[in-house]
């Protein structure tokens, strides 16, 4: 018997998932920067999401796969907090 080695598609519903929020300036050569960690698994709508921010925000930012975070340049957690809120998503910090 041959097993399925094909992954499911992972459910994309923001009301499930709880997004969490923190600031670090930590070997970052002082300069502040807005990270969205903790993201459940890799999805093409994190991009996206990135993008969003990023235009809302009018800063720099990506999206990170290898250790599923978005990092916006600078300190916008009262700016993301709102847009989070309204995509859907549980937001912490």
């Amino acid at each position: 018997m041959e097993k399925q080695s094909a992954k499911r598609p992972v459910k994309w519903e923001p009301s499930n998932i709880c997004l969490k929020l923190r600031l670090e300036t930590k070997s970052r050569g002082g300069k502040a920067v807005t990270v969205i960690y903790d993201l459940p698994f890799d999805h093409p709508k994190w991009d996206e999401i990135c993008k969003k921010l990023k235009n809302r925000c009018a800063c720099g930012g990506t999206y990170k796969k290898d250790t599923l975070t978005i990092e916006i340049q600078g300190e916008h957690r009262d700016k993301i907090r709102p847009i989070l809120l309204a995509e859907g998503f549980k937001v912490k910090g």
